[in-house]
């Protein structure tokens, strides 16, 4: 929003910030909520919250990630990190492949930062990796995980790939290999 009014608003030409005593903030903040909620109740602050928020349906209308298993259980944080050690034929194609996927944010490979739980093949080329980040919020999600399925699916063999997020057991450092640990220092990270 831009506006040619100063910080804090201008009450003699109509700007309601510094217009309303009740509020000690308005003045200092110049932030009229009722411009950006017509339904904002000064008197009932929660009214911003949206429709959604005052209905008793909010919390069954909340739904999470379709394609992120936020299930409890999983892999053994002990058999972690996975690195694909033993893995042969397409397998091992499909563990090489994600070695050559860096972090976006660090000369990293996803599979030296822990991030990969498993990846196998079947018969039919029907790739599945299982994959974490290292927190839920990570900026890069998208472009990771659409990397990563793409490399997989490169791969000689591979039919399709499927790639599944998942929280559990969470990232921690203790799941970066001793090569990705080394690869960190290099990159001026104290780990």
């Amino acid at each position: 929003m831009s506006s040619d009014v100063p910080v804090g608003g201008d009450a003699e030409n109509g700007d309601p910030a510094d217009s309303d005593p009740s509020n000690p903030d308005a003045a200092a903040s110049g932030f009229d909520a009722t411009e950006y909620d017509p339904d904002f109740d000064p008197e009932n602050p929660e009214s911003c919250e949206g429709d959604a928020a005052k209905s008793d349906d909010f919390a069954a209308s909340a739904s999470a990630c379709a394609y992120t298993d936020y299930s409890p259980g999983g892999k053994n944080p002990d058999d972690l990190p996975a690195t694909g050690e033993g893995a042969e034929g397409v397998e091992a194609r499909i563990w090489d492949a994600l070695y050559d996927v860096e972090d976006p944010e660090m000369p990293v490979s996803v599979v030296d930062l822990g991030l990969i739980y498993g990846a196998e093949v079947d018969s039919d080329g029907r790739a599945d990796v299982e994959m974490t980040l290292t927190y839920t919020g990570c900026p890069a999600r998208d472009m990771l995980t659409d990397e990563i399925e793409a490399a997989v699916a490169g791969v000689e063999g591979v039919e399709s790939a499927n790639l599944r997020l998942v929280w559990t057991p969470e990232w921690s450092i203790e799941m970066v290999t001793e090569t990705g640990k080394d690869d960190l220092r290099e990159f001026g990270l104290s780990v």
